[in-house]
């Protein structure tokens, strides 16, 4: 036991246990402010406030940790959500061809995201900061600038409903895409690539992984993603909001760094931003409790965000 501890750096130990013992210390500083907080149905209430950007920030990890950036997500979500409020609401499509288009809609603004990174040899910030655009009026020109009506009432239930009466279906979704991130990232090839490359790219193209290809994968299994996060958030509102996911990308991104991935890649978990993502919403759920102005709420986040950064970047000294 000594042994492997003595192989464990102190920065590697706050990146593994850091943001986890963030989330339990404001925890229990928010149920000592609050007698509110900590009863069941805010706790999951925070759950259900967390699930979308949860969602978003879970492809997020593939992008990040492979050594990129997405900041269209959030465009992409409200993109994915107006082209499934369209297939239902305006075209008549059924339920499942509907989720499909949406689905697929995300999954092709990431791949578009993808070729212009790779064919394109546009850095990923450029590439993604055009799609955040082109999304965004995209969806604005299907909808014509106006909510879509009726959302399926199956879908509704998605955003509002809850099983046995007690756990919320977004959380459940958020659960079930937080597997899903897990699976990617320990269990297949594609997982073990964005490490690699997030590493150290030419390494990687030298031993033989295909990089144009991984980074193909990883943006459009990020945009698959976002547009999970579109259909969920769709069904919370119960409308199509051509608006929809405004800044969201800004949030997912916090949510993976405060999690403990690093900004230069290779590092970076499902767990981590799962945990990013709760302390976004505990944050955001406690100070509304205490009355806090949402300016100062503002100033507060930001000063954890930076602390998370710092973090990392004390980390990445540390080791070299």
């Amino acid at each position: 036991m000594s042994s492997v501890l003595q192989r464990i750096r102190p920065g590697e130990l706050l990146a593994r246990g850091g943001p986890l013992a963030g989330l339990v210390l404001l925890v229990a500083v928010m149920s000592f402010l609050s007698p509110v907080f900590f009863t069941t149905n805010n706790l999951f209430n925070v759950g259900t406030q967390i699930a979308v950007i949860a969602i978003l920030a879970f492809g997020q990890t593939f992008v990040i940790v492979s050594g990129g950036i997405d900041l269209s997500v959030g465009s992409v979500l409200g993109l994915s959500g107006i082209v499934f409020g369209w297939a239902t609401a305006v075209a008549g499509f059924s339920l499942p061809a509907a989720l499909a288009l949406g689905l697929g809609a995300g999954a092709a603004a990431g791949l578009t995201n993808g070729l212009l990174i790779t064919l394109g040899n546009l850095p990923p910030f450029i590439a993604t900061l055009a799609m955040l655009s082109a999304a965004r009026g995209l969806a604005l020109v299907i909808s014509g600038g106006q909510p879509l009506n009726p959302i399926p009432p199956a879908i509704q239930t998605l955003g509002g409903g809850d099983i046995f009466g007690v756990v919320p279906l977004p959380v459940v979704l958020m659960l079930v895409m937080w597997a899903i991130t897990i699976g990617v990232l320990r269990s297949t090839y594609p997982g073990r690539c964005m490490y690699a490359i997030g590493g150290n790219e030419e390494a990687s193209r030298l031993s033989g992984i295909n990089v144009f290809n991984q980074k193909l994968f990883i943006y459009t299994l990020s945009g698959f993603f976002a547009a999970v996060a579109g259909i969920l958030y769709t069904a919370r509102l119960a409308s199509a909001q051509p608006q929809a996911g405004f800044t969201f990308e800004l949030d997912a991104i916090a949510a993976v760094v405060i999690g403990g991935a690093s900004l230069s890649g290779g590092v970076g978990s499902a767990s981590g931003t799962l945990v990013g993502a709760l302390i976004l919403g505990v944050l955001r759920n406690g100070l509304n409790l205490l009355n806090v102005s949402p300016f100062w709420q503002q100033v507060v986040i930001g000063a954890v965000i930076a602390l998370a950064v710092m973090t990392d970047t004390l980390r990445r000294r540390r080791k070299g």
